[in-house]
């Protein structure tokens, strides 16, 4: 797998979790109820976990797929040491997050879900991206030399030729 493909492919995730962690912050915004199949959408956007130092969730998550989404854009080595940081650290948070819905609020939010697996997807192609770096462009070769070499009169070298000996 190339490194643009791996990029394209990290920016269209990061896209969807982009619209998924808007929509969440929007809704919450605007006090609307949130299109839900599991139930517990709700109880979780409702929790005192919801948010963190009175930031939403969803606002943290719209910034980091943001984030997520330049820097699988962008080009080089700080853009994938970046992406790298930013995704793996997204991931943890995700981890906790998932630990909170079902060990302590005992609910499932399929949004909360959705970006779980986004950010484990968007994680994985960032260390993947990592081991697969650039390809440095090759070194063009020198131009090559005339051959035989010219004389400053324009004449050229020639090899003595060979003599023998006479038995």
């Amino acid at each position: 797998m190339s490194e643009r493909t791996i990029r394209l492919t990290s920016a269209a995730l990061a896209a969807v979790g982009v619209a998924i962690t808007g929509y969440l912050l929007y809704v919450r915004q605007t006090g609307g109820a949130l299109v839900c199949s599991t139930g517990g959408c709700e109880t979780v956007q409702s929790s005192s976990y919801a948010e963190v130092l009175g930031i939403p969730v969803a606002g943290l998550g719209l910034a980091g797929f943001l984030g997520l989404f330049v820097f699988a854009v962008a080009r080089g080595e700080w853009a994938r040491m970046s992406q790298a940081t930013l995704a793996l650290a997204a991931f943890f948070f995700s981890a906790y997050l998932l630990y909170i819905q079902i060990g302590v609020i005992e609910a499932i939010c399929q949004w909360c879900l959705a970006t779980d697996v986004l950010t484990t997807a968007i994680a994985a192609l960032a260390i993947l991206r990592l081991r697969v770096g650039e390809v440095p462009a090759p070194t063009p070769l020198p131009p090559a030399r005339p051959y035989p070499k010219r004389r400053p009169n324009g004449s050229r070298r020639r090899k003595p030729a060979r003599r023998t000996r006479a038995r």
